[in-house]
C-alpha cells in the first residue's frame, strides 16, 4: 500500500505545466559564486519567461516539499541519514564543496528538487483521493531537477537526491496503467545514477548520449544502457542532432514506453568546460525539439527536468527553448495534440526537511 504523500495536488487550469520554486536557487553570502554550476539559472529562466509574457508567478506550479517517507521510495535509510549529519556536501557532490555552501543549503534547495511524475495522461486515472486526471496528453517541463548521478545509496556529481527514479517509481507505484518508461538521458555526462537503479528492470528503457571521456566513467552503471551513444570531444550540431534523432526514433522503436523522462542538459553547449562538446545554442533548441516531436508524435506523454549546464548563457538558452516549444505548437493551449494549460494532476516535486 502507498504510503500517503503531499505531493499531489490539484492544479487549475490557469496554470501552465511549469514547476518552480524560488528555493531552487542556492545563495550563501556570494560563495556560490565560486562554484561552476549556476545556482540561481533556474530563477533566471523563469525571469526571461516573464520578460517575454509568456506566464506570470499565478501560472507556475509550486514545487512542495517531500518528506522522509517519499525519499524513501527510493533512497536507503541510511543514505538518508548521512546527508543530515555530514557537515559540508560532499558527498553529493563527489569532492568538496565547502567553498560553495553549507549542506543545509545545498539539500534544502535540492529538496525542493525532488522531482515525481508532475503529469499523467488522460487515460490514466490518479491513484490519490481528491486528485483529476488531465483532460489531453501533456508535457510537463520541470524548472530544475535532472540529478542524473545520484543513485539509492550514493550521491555524485552535485547531485544530492535521484529525482529521475523517484519520478518513475511514484508512477508505477501509484498509477494504474503506467508499467514502462523510457529515460532519454542527453546531458554530457553519462547518467550513471538513474542507470545503478534499474539495473536489471526491464520496465525501464535507458537511452543515454554523452561524452565517453568524461565523468563518471561508469562501467558498471553502463550495463543499464539499452542505447548507448557515445560521443568525442567536441562533437558539434549536425552530427550531434543526426545521432539524437535516430536513436530516439529507434529507442521508440524498441521499447514504447507509458512516459519519457528527458534529462535536458545545457552542459553539451560549446565552451563548458565540464561538458567538453560544442554545440551551439541554436543546436540545443533544435534539440529540444526535435525531442518533443519525436515523443509527442507517438502521443507518449513527457517530462523535462533541465540537468546540468555550467555558463551563465545556458539560463537564456533554456528559456529560448521553451519559447519555441510554444511557438511551434509542442506547448500550449493551441497545441493539437496536447494542453498545457489544462493540467490538472502533478505530483509536484518535493523538498526535503
Amino acid at each position: 500500500m502507498p504510503h500517503t504523500t503531499q505531493l499531489y495536488q490539484h492544479v487549475p487550469e490557469t496554470r501552465w505545466p511549469i514547476v518552480y520554486s524560488p528555493r531552487y536557487n542556492i545563495t550563501f553570502m556570494g560563495l556560490e559564486k565560486l562554484h561552476p554550476f549556476d545556482a540561481g539559472k533556474w530563477g533566471k529562466v523563469i525571469s526571461f519567461l516573464k520578460e517575454e509574457k509568456l506566464l506570470s508567478d499565478g501560472m507556475l506550479v509550486e514545487a512542495r516539499e517531500a518528506s522522509d517517507e517519499d525519499l524513501l521510495v527510493v533512497h536507503t535509510r541510511r543514505y538518508l541519514n548521512e546527508l543530515k549529519l555530514q557537515p559540508l556536501s560532499s558527498a553529493s557532490s563527489g569532492r568538496p564543496m565547502a567553498c560553495v555552501s553549507p549542506s543545509a543549503v545545498v539539500l534544502r534547495c535540492c529538496d525542493h528538487h525532488r522531482d515525481p511524475p508532475c503529469h499523467l495522461p488522460p487515460e490514466l486515472p490518479c491513484a490519490e483521493e481528491g486528485a483529476e486526471a488531465p483532460s489531453d496528453p501533456n508535457r510537463r517541463n520541470h524548472h530544475g531537477g535532472g540529478f542524473h548521478h545520484c543513485s539509492s545509496d550514493r550521491g555524485g556529481g552535485f547531485c544530492a537526491y535521484a529525482d529521475i527514479t523517484l519520478a518513475i517509481k511514484f508512477l508505477f507505484e501509484r498509477v494504474e496503467g503506467i508499467s514502462r518508461a523510457t529515460i532519454v538521458d542527453l546531458d554530457a555526462h553519462q547518467g550513471n545514477g538513474h542507470e545503478r537503479d534499474f539495473m536489471g528492470d526491464k520496465r525501464v528503457y535507458i537511452m543515454d548520449v554523452y561524452n565517453r571521456h568524461i565523468y563518471p566513467g561508469d562501467r558498471f552503471a553502463k550495463q543499464a544502457i539499452r542505447r548507448k551513444v557515445e560521443l568525442e570531444w567536441g562533437t558539434e550540431d549536425d552530427e550531434y542532432l543526426d545521432k539524437v534523432e535516430r536513436n530516439l526514433q529507434k529507442a521508440l522503436q524498441e521499447h514504447l514506453p507509458d512516459v519519457v523522462v528527458y534529462n535536458a542538459g545545457t552542459d553539451i553547449l560549446e565552451g563548458d568546460r565540464l561538458g567538453g562538446l560544442s554545440i551551439s545554442p541554436q543546436g540545443i533548441v533544435k534539440r529540444d525539439e526535435l525531442v518533443f516531436r519525436v515523443v509527442r508524435g507517438r502521443q507518449v506523454p513527457i517530462l523535462m527536468v533541465t540537468s546540468g549546464g555550467y555558463q551563465k548563457r545556458t539560463a537564456r538558452i533554456i528559456a529560448d527553448s521553451i519559447l519555441n516549444l510554444y511557438s511551434v505548437g509542442l506547448i500550449g493551449s493551441e497545441s493539437p495534440s496536447l494542453s498545457a494549460q489544462n493540467s490538472d494532476t502533478p505530483l509536484l516535486p518535493p523538498e526535503v526537511p
